[in-house]
């Protein structure tokens, strides 16, 4: 039996990608390939709705795929605590629908936040840098925002004095935005696709940890991960890492 999935921004690069992906594998049937115009009624009858749209749209999406009983897998970005809390209270209507809301689908970039949060301990200084393509619309991005999370998490836990920096005098922005104690710097340029360095330092060495997709196909086998899997895991889910065993 195959699972029916429906693609909601079916129209846009990674929708596209997806649309592909589910079309070239035998586990996979597309029910429906949604567009910014067509009806979400579209997507009634599937088993899991995949939704890459805009922050604007995705949330209107989310309820009426747990609403009426689809699994959903989300890589739309726009996503905070206030978001996950309303999802959560419309799972607890539908306790049987899984959610999974990852910031990246790539599994070179969930292993590099995997990676980061082992190696923070064991370092005095971190900082993260996103290099995405100028048509993103938010920053920084999801992803880069998760990383220095954990980071700033394994820091904390491990009992880390704060980052020596003595700067005084900077232009705003110049040292990036904190999340927690870490600086996250965001690139927004012609060319990128999605890209994140992950930098350590202490005394005479450093580390970097780098991910590179060079196109929006990178995501596929990740989102076909979490399509195959989320009917077992019903609930709200973020981030792949779990899907992967990690």
């Amino acid at each position: 039996m195959t699972i029916k999935v429906a693609v909601l921004g079916a129209h846009g690069r990674v929708g596209q990608a997806v649309v592909a992906g589910v079309e070239e594998s035998d586990e996979f049937t597309l029910h429906a390939s949604v567009g910014r115009d067509d009806a979400l009624s579209a997507i009634d009858g599937a088993d899991v709705a995949v939704d890459f749209t805009t922050p604007d749209a995705v949330m209107d999406n989310l309820k009426y795929c747990i609403e009426h009983g689809v699994h959903c897998v989300v890589g739309t970005t726009g996503f905070d605590d206030e978001r996950y809390d309303t999802v959560r209270s419309w799972l607890e209507k539908n306790p049987e629908v899984g959610v999974l809301v990852a910031p990246n689908f790539a599994i070179s970039a969930v292993l590099t936040m995997v990676f980061a949060a082992q190696a923070a301990k064991f370092f005095e200084s971190a900082e993260v840098v996103e290099f995405h393509h100028p048509n993103k619309l938010d920053a920084p991005s999801g992803t880069a925002v998760k990383t220095a999370q954990a980071i700033a998490q394994a820091r904390k836990d491990a009992g880390i004095d704060p980052m020596p920096d003595a700067t005084k005098q900077a232009l705003d922005g110049s040292r990036g935005a904190l999340v927690g104690d870490v600086p996250v710097h965001a690139v927004r340029m012609t060319g990128m696709v999605a890209h994140e360095e992950v930098i350590f330092g202490t005394q005479d060495q450093s580390l970097t940890i780098r991910q590179d997709s060079y196109g929006r196909e990178s995501f596929v086998p990740g989102v076909l991960t979490g399509v195959r899997q989320i009917a077992d895991r019903p609930g709200l889910t973020i981030g792949l890492e779990s899907f992967l065993d990690l």
